[in-house]
């Protein structure tokens, strides 16, 4: 027999339509060969087109949920995702001081979705930077993300955007790879800091494609589940970086919706 899969938990919210969200990231997960196991933060009624409502799970059910899977599974890596509410913040901060120890936690901070849509409560953000940053081994955000948690302008060049991955680090993540997606040019550049100073740049073809949904939830798990199955951080990043990459290339084989489609989460296994 094989050896069984290890477990990767996401902290998330739900999007109705599949392509973001818990579902994105339980698709990750088991496209990589990962077991995925959820906490539902947030109901949304969400399709390629935008969002249109959003429901808050109460946070004493999001705690429930998390008592549930980590009493009963052995978990090797979170990814957290949206979270937009003071009191579920502190929920899953409380719940990962209680059960997560040293298991590695990817934070993507989700504050708007692809469409334009605001996922995050103002007073959160706050929240968000003093109780979970320093409890993340790696933090994910976009250009808008990283400049919002610093209040600062978006960075429009490369010595801004390290600059501002130091001062993440600085607030107490342990690694920060900021993202290029929101960026121009013909490759998508990501950016990784690590605690130590240590910069390395991950670039890839910029992919010409409307179907972008969801494409942060699915480089945040996709590490996850990475540091679940052993990989160290630079290569756990590394490889969600060519996974996301040929996602974004077959994601119009799936012709989803009529807005921003979902990437092809199963590219490697049907078309």
């Amino acid at each position: 027999m094989s050896d069984p899969a290890p477990i990767a938990v996401t902290i998330a919210g739900s999007d109705s339509g599949g392509g973001a969200g818990i579902q994105a990231d339980l698709k990750t997960f088991s496209a990589l060969g990962v077991y995925g196991a959820s906490v539902i933060t947030a109901l949304t009624a969400q399709n390629t087109t935008g969002v249109q409502g959003i429901h808050d799970v109460p946070p004493d059910f999001v705690t429930r949920q998390i008592d549930s899977v980590f009493s009963d599974l052995v978990v090797k890596a979170v990814k957290i995702g949206m979270l937009s509410q003071v009191a579920v913040i502190a929920a899953v901060a409380e719940g990962l001081a209680r059960h997560a120890g040293a298991i590695p936690v990817v934070l993507d901070p989700v504050m708007v979705a692809t469409s334009g849509d605001r996922l995050i409560a103002d007073a959160a953000v706050a929240t968000l930077r003093e109780r979970l940053l320093p409890r993340a081994d790696l933090i994910t955000p976009n250009l808008p993300e990283a400049a919002v948690l610093l209040g600062e302008a978006v960075a429009t060049d490369a010595a801004t955007i390290v600059a501002q991955a130091r001062r993440l680090v600085g607030l107490g993540a342990r690694a920060v790879l900021i993202k290029g997606g929101h960026g121009v040019g013909r490759e998508s550049i990501d950016h990784l800091v690590t605690a130590d100073g240590t910069l390395r740049t991950l670039s890839a073809p910029r992919i010409a494609t409307a179907n972008t949904h969801g494409t942060g939830c699915t480089l945040s798990a996709a590490v996850a589940a990475g540091l679940a199955q052993g990989l160290d951080l630079p290569e756990a990043v590394a490889a969600a970086k060519a996974y996301l990459t040929a996602a974004l290339a077959a994601a119009d084989q799936l012709a989803v919706g009529t807005g921003h489609g979902p990437v092809h989460h199963f590219h490697a296994l049907w078309s």
